[in-house]
Formats: C-alpha cells, sequence, structure tokens
C-alpha cells in the first residue's frame, strides 16, 4: 500500500496579511504620492492585528519605494524614483547573474544593443556642455589608469553621461543599472593588464564620432566596445567552469 505523505500548510505572517490588504487599499484608493495612510492605531483597529505586524508590513512597503516614513508623522505615499525602482531589483539580479549563465549572456545581449541606440541618440542631441563634460570623464579615466576601482567608476559614469545626453531620464537610469549588475565582471576587465588602453581607445572612438554628429559611426563604435567586453566576459566565465 502506498504510503502517502503530508505536506504542512504555511500558516501566513500576520504581516502578509496586512501587506496585502494596504497595497489593495492603494490601489483601491488611487492614492498619489504624498497622501497619508491611516495611523498605526487606525491601522490595528481596522486589521485586529498588533503593532509589530503594522510595521513590519509597512517597512516592507517602504523597501519596495511605495510609501515613505518619517519619525513621528502618519506614512505617506512615495514620489516614484526610476533609480529606486532600479535598486529595488539589484539584488534579484546579481543572484540570478551569478548562478544562470544564459540570463548574463541575455543581458550582456540586452546592453550591447540598448547602448548602442544611446550613442545613436547621443550624436544627434550633444551639446558642447555634454561633449565638455564627456571628454572630461575621459581625461579623469585616462589618469586613472593604475587604479582599478576609480577607472571602473569612471568607465561607468561615462556610459551613463552618454545615455543621459538623451534627456530621458530612464535611458541612464537603466545604464547605471545594468553596470551595477555586470560589476563583478567589469572589474575583472579592467584588471588585465594591458585592457585599460583598449578602453580608453574605444572610449575615445565613441566620443569622437558623438563629437562629429555622426550616430552611425557612434553606434557602431560603441557596439564593437562592449561586444569586446562580452568576449572577455565569456572568457573570464569558461576559466572559471574549467577551475571547478
Amino acid at each position: 500500500m502506498e504510503r502517502k505523505t503530508r505536506t504542512a500548510i504555511r500558516r501566513r505572517k500576520l504581516a502578509d496579511e496586512v501587506e496585502e490588504r494596504l497595497l489593495a487599499r492603494i490601489r483601491s484608493e488611487g492614492l498619489r504620492p504624498g497622501d497619508p495612510l491611516p495611523s498605526e492605531r487606525e491601522l490595528m483597529a481596522r486589521y485586529g492585528v498588533g503593532r509589530p505586524a503594522i510595521r513590519e508590513a509597512m517597512q516592507r512597503l517602504e523597501r519596495m519605494g511605495l510609501v515613505e516614513i518619517r519619525h513621528g508623522e502618519r506614512a505617506r505615499i512615495a514620489a516614484p524614483s526610476i533609480q529606486q525602482a532600479m535598486e529595488q531589483v539589484g539584488e534579484t539580479m546579481r543572484h540570478l547573474l551569478a548562478h544562470s549563465p544564459a540570463s548574463l549572456e541575455h543581458l550582456k545581449e540586452v546592453r550591447a544593443t540598448f547602448e548602442k541606440e544611446t550613442a545613436r541618440i547621443a550624436a544627434a542631441r550633444r551639446s558642447d556642455a555634454r561633449l565638455a563634460a564627456l571628454y572630461e570623464i575621459l581625461r579623469a579615466q585616462e589618469e586613472a589608469r593604475d587604479e582599478p576601482e576609480r577607472f571602473l567608476a569612471l568607465d561607468g559614469a561615462l556610459h551613463r553621461e552618454i545615455a543621459a545626453i538623451s534627456g530621458n531620464p530612464i535611458f541612464p537610469a537603466v545604464v547605471e543599472a545594468v553596470f551595477g549588475w555586470l560589476s563583478r565582471y567589469h572589474l575583472r576587465l579592467v584588471r588585465v593588464r594591458g585592457a585599460e588602453f583598449l578602453t580608453l581607445e574605444e572610449h575615445r572612438a565613441i566620443l569622437d564620432a558623438i563629437a562629429a554628429g555622426d550616430g552611425e559611426r557612434a553606434a557602431a563604435a560603441m557596439h564593437a566596445h562592449l561586444m569586446r567586453a562580452n568576449a572577455l566576459y565569456r572568457h573570464f566565465e569558461e576559466r572559471e567552469s574549467a577551475a571547478v
């Protein structure tokens, strides 16, 4: 006779229920940034739970970027932030990339395609002030050749500044987030002897094309730069796999 196994049904925490109800309230009432939520005391009475459950649920919503909590005041609906939204998925993305080679390849492909277009747009919308800022970052990066961490930070700043020329705040936010998710691999690249000179040469080619207003050349230079980096990423991954 086949023996049946029992699978226990986990009881939901009170904070889970409170969080779900608060989310439903925010959606159903169409609450907007700055609108207050009920006080802790009111929520305790309404949901029949203690203060710890209310506070835990509120803290979760705060981490999600949905509410703003200030000491001595009622929690309020937070103003939306693209940057904060990207940060919230950061840990999940880093975990995914660390354990899913396929996802890493997909992200690198997306990045190459996306930044190719930001370079093209930058060539069309450049200004003297923006170009001066780009070349200043490149100059600083040339001086940081022997400082891997600083070199890497300036690398990210350059790519972010190119995306910012578009005037669309989502573009630099996406570039910065993706760069951060790949930072583990970026740092390895800049520590490869001689790679910093190639990076600087490729960056200058991208900036010169943007300065000339040549969108096609800027896009091609960006694509070549990122594809070269992608090839090195694969090299590191294959070397790590072989060492295991």
